[in-house]
């Protein structure tokens, strides 16, 4: 990535004892200027310019090997290292900079960016001026000021740094910078080139809306940061950068906005991101798994977007957000229970409609949480509450059925997830299709065979549609595992087994915490002035305060009135 505007600072983190690249630092926006090789090792803190690279994580390097004076030496050692692996390219050249001089650049096909290479490095190295004075090749302390100028005035990368030893060589060639070996010197220059093939910015996929920004984040952790700095202009965003996973060096940002986000929050998320320690970091996913609150819950703790709208949105309520390279979804924290029915686009409409769509959201939950567990109970146990007609139309489609209520549900219920797990993992093309005509002919057949009732093709087909609502996947998915669980109960109990497991269920969810906020905040417990953007959403204008998370005394947002 080229310098920016921003800047971070790596710090040390846990492990950095050798300056080989094992600290784990954070980086924090600041101003200044910073260097390639700061990315790839160095535990002291410095301070750096631009979305940087942090420094690896923990462990991943033991020692410290010095670069030898011969070029044929160290080039031999690196390409040793990564068993002379086809994508490594090295390429001699001289330059009239360094007289009779061997120079050498090496790099990662695919990672960099070579044409960058060709025009910002090897073009200057060949057309750089010869030293104002000839024949300084033989002495040590000629070379290294020669190589300073050249990295001063030969170079136009835009970030290079002198590195000392076989492992910060072998880490800047892996962050994507160009390595250049002198020979005589016992320092080569790492450039940053850091490119390749990227998927370009499009809409999101899993959270589209109708009006509202039609842009998503992507794999790339830099892009994904420069479009949350085109829509929080502010030198109060903060990004800290450290990098996680011993063998796939992921980098990781913990964004937040100064003075805003609490600090005991901002904290409390660098230590948890500071004790992963493990091999690698391929997608969110595998953060989420380690600084969630709770395991063993059927309900998300954080809350994972595609949106950089909304990302900006919850950083301006004094969130903290937390992505990471590779991955297209950000991590949000702290979450309570009232955001998962949330919508971006909510904010983007009428206030009266929006309140409107998230009592729908919330009304599906219930009704894909409680719907096939209160037939069963109905059907089984409660049939006097249901008015005659309906009674005798039941049990007419019922009669010649061999299961009873609840393993015909279950029979129904566990198709219906077979259809949809097989329409997500088939082709794109033909994946609806099959999943449309399958629940077509799947559900005609089995009512005409008498297997299940008509009855319950229609429940467990609400069901499924209402699951689809929530704006949130995750508590979607956390519908479908406790339905189950409700019409076990449903069948053994009866009403009185719903009742009891929704007891538990709410007991459960208020002993929850995301990041020390109640899960159930700010309902439980009550907040004064927090209630107009949770279950319904007031105007605007009427929305002065930010959440309760915010850093106290600066909670005001705009002033109040209507204008």
């Amino acid at each position: 990535m080229e310098s920016g505007g921003g800047n971070k600072t790596a710090g040390s983190g846990p492990g950095a004892s050798d300056g080989t690249g094992a600290g784990s630092g954070g980086a924090r926006s600041g101003a200044g200027d910073t260097s390639a090789a700061d990315r790839s090792g160095g535990g002291a803190e410095k301070r750096t310019g631009g979305p940087l690279k942090a420094a690896p994580s923990p462990g991943r390097r033991k020692s410290a090997t010095p670069l030898s004076a011969s070029l044929a030496a160290n080039a031999q050692a690196i390409r040793r290292q990564f068993g002379d692996s086809a994508d490594l390219r090295l390429r001699m050249t001289e330059s009239p900079a360094f007289p009779g001089v061997r120079l050498a650049v090496l790099y990662l096909q695919g990672i960099v960016d070579e044409n960058g290479i060709r025009e910002s490095i090897l073009d200057k190295l060949q057309s750089a001026p010869p030293p104002a004075e000839e024949g300084r090749r033989a002495d040590r302390g000629g070379l290294a000021e020669a190589t300073e100028r050249l990295r001063a005035g030969v170079i136009t990368a835009g970030l290079t740094e002198p590195v000392a030893t076989i492992e910060k060589a072998l880490d800047s060639l892996l962050l994507g910078c160009c390595l250049i070996l002198i020979d005589g010197s016992g320092t080569a220059l790492a450039a940053d080139a850091d490119g390749g093939e990227r998927r370009p910015v499009g809409e999101p996929i899993s959270q589209t809306v109708i009006r509202g920004p039609q842009q998503g984040f992507t794999e790339s952790i830099g892009t994904n940061l420069g479009q949350l700095r085109r829509i929080i202009r502010s030198e109060r965003l903060i990004v800290e950068s450290r990098r996680i996973g011993r063998q796939t060096c992921t980098e990781v940002a913990l964004v937040y906005l100064k003075d805003t986000a609490r600090p005991e929050l901002v904290e409390e998320a660098r230590r948890r991101l500071a004790a992963i320690d493990v091999d690698g970091v391929i997608d969110s996913g595998y953060l989420e798994e380690y600084i969630q609150d709770k395991t063993f819950t059927f309900f998300p703790t954080l809350l994972n977007t595609e949106r950089p709208d909304q990302t900006a949105a919850y950083l301006l309520e004094g969130h903290v957000a937390i992505l990471s390279d590779g991955s297209p979804f950000a991590l949000l924290a702290p979450v309570t229970l009232y955001r998962f029915f949330q919508s971006p686009e909510d904010y983007y409409q009428r206030f009266d409609i929006a309140s409107f769509l998230r009592l729908i959201r919330m009304g599906a939950f219930l009704i894909s949480l409680h719907l096939p567990a209160l037939y069963i109970a109905i059907t089984t146990f409660h049939q006097e509450m249901m008015p005659t007609n309906l009674l005798i139309s039941l049990s007419a489609q019922r009669e010649g059925v061999p299961f009873p209520a609840l393993v015909e549900a279950l029979l129904m219920e566990l198709t219906f997830e077979v259809l949809r797990e097989a329409g997500v993992r088939m082709p794109r093309a033909i994946g609806p299709a099959i999943s449309i005509v399958g629940a077509l002919v799947i559900g005609t057949a089995t009512v005409q065979a008498g297997l299940v009732s008509a009855a319950m093709v229609i429940i467990v087909a609400f069901t499924a549609i209402s699951s689809f609502v929530a704006p949130q996947v995750n508590i979607a998915n956390a519908a479908r595992l406790m339905r189950f669980l409700f019409m076990l109960s449903a069948g053994v109990l009866g009403f009185v087994g719903i009742i009891s497991l929704d007891l538990i269920l709410i007991i459960h969810l208020a002993g929850l915490h995301s990041f020390g906020i109640p899960y159930l905040a700010p309902m439980a417990p009550w907040v004064k002035g927090s209630w107009r953007d949770t279950i319904l959403r007031m105007p605007r204008w009427s929305m002065t305060l930010r959440p309760a998370l915010a850093r106290k005394g600066s909670r005001k947002r705009q002033a109040g009135g209507k204008p």
